[in-house]
């Protein structure tokens, strides 16, 4: 049995032992896992440390001393709070530890607090050299952060004394200049004359009352109604009233002379209205009758619309005689130039490089003009632009009256490199009316009587448009030779037709490098929205249009265009041109001019080029866009505001004026000069 025993026992020994080991364990961890609470709850609550404790803090404070975050707040220079931890390692001995009973049982205190700079400076060094904080559980590592260096502090200390002395010299200049503004000020309003700027001043009297020129229009209905009653007491022989009237009437209209608001009226106008309302009182008391009244108001209303109607076609009657009247000095100078081109000789000379004339391989130009100054612009601003000038070929053609006189002017004033020749259109034998359709019809009596027939001259109250079309220039070869460039120029391939009222502003040699496309004639077009196109120029309600053409048809300009002549001769475009200017005998079609025909003549045979090769309206439209002129590679004047007239739009009449030799005798001479 005790053998038995001592077995059971043996066998359960090591159980009853390993139990016991394992008991203790967990007592253990139990004690260390509640101990552990308790100190973190003391952590946690500073005020709950007791005497006992504290000791115990205090000797692991100064264990881990070296390991103490501070957090430390501060204004920088801008003004603004910053936030900051610094290593208590990273201190100097100036910094000194005192009263144990603070946060973590110690507080800070040094000479530095209050220089606000250096503190900054201390923790932005701090901030560059710390590293990032790692929190686990309750530990906490940190990074060393090095000393800064007394040189980089004197430094960042000298770099803000340089801003401060920067910061004042700024504020002295701005303060300099406030004083220059306002002793510039003072001195304009000494200077200002109100007596011509007033009516500008949003501040005049006028202004008070949305009503300002109330006065005025009473005025000017008094002298109506004044009118009026006076037709009437003339008509009932009262003329005791009439002669009243008529001189009230009389000092209203001077009273008020030009003036266009109250504020312009003549001091004595207030009283002339007054005595003004008197007499018109009196006249209604006499003779008012409204049916009377509203007839003779009548009468005077159709009266002023027919006096308007007869001033604006007068008014377009004389811009068209302004337009198309050559003024003294146009005329001065062909005078003077064929003078002298008989006198002194000149009719043996000739123009050097003729052998240059036919030459493809050059830069063409076909001018044809009856005008020496406007033809000298064309080809003086051409030739400036141009890259190489030897390489640019002129052919002018004028007619016999000016042919010595443009001769003239191009053999005294040659063009630096550039080849010109000169020629004769009545010299052109084969141009004739057996082979040109135009000159038939011009010869024609129909178009005698008219141009010239004596009774049309009062045709032109008829409208301007009428008078338009009988412009001398239709009845001119030169208008109409541009349709004949193959014939005049045989031997070339292609040319640059230009207008005499454009300006060259740059280098026009790329244009020939244009790949027209097979087609004939390379242009500008000139519709805007449904502005310009062929139903502007056509007669669509003629079949012979409508059934041919689109209305729609975008329009083109001449005055620059790149003619291809070998197409041209291919597609036989003179024929083309012939055949619907013999169907337009009767101008049934389209009126004269020469860019209708030329919309059918080069029809769907027109290459659009880019809108800044070519800019038209400077002859008649001053909204054009400023920058779209100046970027432009040639300007047109077309319409009837020449540049070289005074009724020459102002801003846009230097843009020629530029390439005008105003010192030239021939100029002197002739008065020409820069106005």
């Amino acid at each position: 049995m005790s053998a038995s025993l001592l077995s059971i026992i043996l066998f359960y020994f090591p159980v009853i032992v390993h139990a016991l080991l394992v008991k203790a364990q967990a007592s253990n961890l139990f004690t260390f896992d509640r101990e552990s609470r308790h100190f973190s709850q003391l952590n946690d609550c500073p005020q709950c440390v007791d005497t006992g404790e504290q000791g115990r803090i205090e000797s692991a404070s100064q264990q881990e001393e070296k390991d103490i975050d501070i957090i430390v707040t501060c204004n920088d220079l801008s003004g603004s709070m910053k936030m900051r931890s610094v290593k208590s390692r990273d201190l100097s001995a100036s910094w000194v530890w005192k009263d144990p009973g603070g946060v973590n049982g110690h507080t800070l205190s040094s000479k530095v607090l209050g220089d606000p700079l250096k503190l900054e400076l201390l923790l932005n060094e701090s901030d560059q050299h710390s590293g990032e904080r790692r929190y686990h559980g309750s530990e906490i590592q940190h990074q060393l952060v090095s000393p800064l260096h007394p040189m980089k502090l004197k430094r960042r200390m000298l770099r803000q004394e340089r801003r401060e002395r920067r910061t004042a010299e700024l504020i002295q200049q701005n303060k300099e200049t406030d004083d220059k503004m306002q002793e510039a000020a003072i001195e304009r309003a000494r200077e200002f004359d109100d007596t011509v700027k007033g009516k500008y001043s949003i501040w005049r009297k006028e202004y008070e009352n949305p009503n300002s020129d109330s006065t005025l229009k009473l005025m000017r209905d008094q002298i109506i109604m004044a009118r009026a009653y006076a037709t009437i007491a003339k008509a009932k022989n009262e003329m005791v009233l009439y002669d009243s009237l008529i001189k009230h009437s009389r000092e209203s209209q001077f009273a008020i002379g030009e003036a266009t608001s109250d504020v312009e009226l003549q001091p004595s106008a207030f009283d002339r209205a007054k005595e003004m309302g008197h007499i018109l009182s009196t006249a209604k008391d006499q003779l008012y009758d409204c049916i009377t009244i509203a007839r003779k108001l009548r009468a005077m209303l159709q009266s002023a619309e027919g006096s308007l109607n007869g001033k604006k076609k007068k008014s377009a009657f004389l811009i068209q005689l302004a337009a198309k009247t050559v003024t003294r000095p146009m005329h001065c100078i062909p005078l003077l130039l064929t003078t002298d081109y008989y006198l002194h000789g000149y009719q043996d000379k000739d123009f050097p490089n003729k052998e240059k004339l036919e030459d493809p391989s050059l830069y063409h130009y076909a001018i044809f003009s009856d005008n020496v100054l406007a033809t000298s612009v064309v080809v003086n601003s051409t030739v400036l632009h141009a890259k190489e000038p030897e390489k640019h070929v002129f052919h002018i053609v004028t007619d016999k009256l000016n042919f010595a006189a443009m001769k003239m002017w191009f053999l005294v004033n040659p063009p630096a490199g550039a080849v010109i020749r000169v020629e004769n259109v009545d010299e052109f034998t084969w141009l004739n009316s057996s082979y040109c359709p135009v000159l038939r019809q011009l010869e024609s009596a129909k178009m005698k009587d008219y141009y010239f027939k004596a009774h049309q001259a009062s045709s032109i109250t008829s409208g301007a448009d009428q008078l338009k079309y009988r412009n001398p220039k239709y009845l001119s070869m030169l208008n109409h030779l541009r349709f004949y460039l193959p014939e005049v120029y045989p031997k070339l391939d292609k040319i640059l037709f230009l207008d005499d009222d454009i300006v060259v502003q740059k280098d026009l040699t790329p244009l020939w490098s244009v790949d027209l496309q097979g087609r004939v004639n390379g242009a500008v077009e000139t519709c805007k929205e449904s502005f310009h196109r062929f139903d502007k120029y056509l007669n669509f309600s003629n079949p012979k249009i409508s059934e041919n053409f689109d209305p729609n048809a975008c329009g083109w300009a001449f005055g620059m265009n790149v003619f291809d002549l070998k197409e041209w001769r291919k597609r036989n475009i003179t024929g083309i041109y012939h055949h619907w200017q013999e169907m337009n005998e009767e101008r049934t079609l389209w009126k004269l001019g020469t860019l209708p025909p030329g919309l059918i003549t080069f029809y769907n045979l027109t290459y659009p080029l880019e809108r800044s090769w070519h800019v038209l309206g400077l002859g008649y439209d001053p909204a054009l866009n400023q920058t779209a002129i100046e970027n432009a590679a040639v300007v047109h004047y077309n319409g009837n505001y020449k540049p070289w007239l005074d009724l020459a739009i102002a801003k846009y009449k230097s843009y020629w004026s530029a390439y005008v030799m105003f010192d030239n005798p021939y100029l002197r001479l002739c008065n020409v000069d820069e106005r």
